[in-house]
């Protein structure tokens, strides 16, 4: 509770109309802080205020108009949910919508894509053994889809998935969202 007292302060001073998260599990929870602090009437409102700001990177960007077309990255990849945003932060069309404007790149739904990679925060160290499991199942519907790239809007899934890969040889590379996004609009600079 202290550190989100802390946090909306910085933020309250800072002025800003929003607060845009590239992490899903840190967007979660700072999404919720309206409820952390509702029985404490001094912060109440202003956490609920603070709650009502943030976004993920993908609704802010989605949410945009203009801003320049991305150029062309001739890439299949497939798009795994982190859960920390679809599931807490009910974000699941934002990210597809901005990879669908990129041209040349071919994006495959894969199957259970919104099944856990076993990262999900510590649980990757607390429960390992179950963390592989999960992996193992999120590793076989990636190799399904036959992507060049698996991409997710967490760095601790990139990593957790990453590391799958690797374990199996797997030649598909990992990346943030933005991180494409970024290939993409460099791509047009060109």
């Amino acid at each position: 509770k202290a550190f989100a007292r802390r946090t909306i302060e910085v933020f309250e001073r800072a002025a800003v109309d929003s607060v845009i998260v590239n992490a899903a599990g840190c967007g979660s929870v700072m999404k919720e802080y309206h409820d952390l602090l509702r029985e404490d009437a001094a912060w109440r409102d202003r956490a609920a205020a603070f709650s009502k700001k943030v976004q993920d990177i993908s609704q802010f960007l989605a949410g945009l108009d203009g801003g320049g077309r991305p150029g062309e990255v001739r890439l299949t990849v497939t798009y795994h949910d982190a859960c920390h945003l679809v599931h807490g932060q009910k974000v699941r069309s934002e990210p597809r919508t901005l990879l669908r404007k990129i041209p040349g790149l071919k994006l495959v739904e894969m199957n259970e894509s919104d099944f856990c990679c076993g990262s999900a925060g510590l649980y990757n160290l607390l429960e390992p053994d179950l963390s592989l499991q999960y992996l193992g199942r999120k590793l076989d519907r990636i190799a399904e889809t036959g992507a060049e790239m698996v991409v997710s809007g967490n760095p601790g899934c990139n990593l957790q998935i990453a590391m799958g890969l690797r374990a199996r040889k797997l030649p598909i590379r990992t990346a943030h969202t933005v991180e494409l996004l970024d290939q993409a609009y460099r791509a047009a600079e060109r």
